[in-house]
C-alpha cells in the first residue's frame, strides 16, 4: 500500500519548501518544490536533515498507529544506507 508523508519547511526569507515523501514498500520517492518555482524537483537527493525529519514524521505516525512497522523499518534501512554512501 502506498503512503504519502508531506511537510513544509521555511528557508530564508519568505520562502516555503514542501517536501513529499511517497512510500511504496521497497521503494521512497522524494519531491521538492520551493515557493518561488512552479514544478515539483524529482531528482534533487534528500539532505541528512530530510532524512532525519522524514524518519521523525513516520515514527510519530508509527506511534499512533497509522503505519505498519514495515514502513517504519524500510525508512530506518534507507536511512542508514543513505548516510554511508
Amino acid at each position: 500500500m502506498q503512503r504519502q508523508v508531506c511537510w513544509t519547511e521555511r528557508l530564508e526569507g519568505r520562502t516555503k519548501r514542501e517536501i513529499r515523501v511517497k512510500v511504496h514498500n521497497p521503494n521512497l520517492k522524494w519531491q521538492f518544490k520551493i515557493s518561488t518555482c512552479e514544478r515539483w524537483d524529482y531528482d534533487t537527493p534528500p539532505t541528512p536533515a530530510d532524512w532525519d525529519a522524514l524518519l521523525e514524521r513516520m515514527e510519530n505516525r508509527y506511534q499512533r498507529r497509522n503505519i505498519p512497522v514495515e514502513d517504519l523499518e524500510l525508512v530506518r534501512r534507507l536511512r542508514r544506507e543513505a548516510m554511508v554512501k
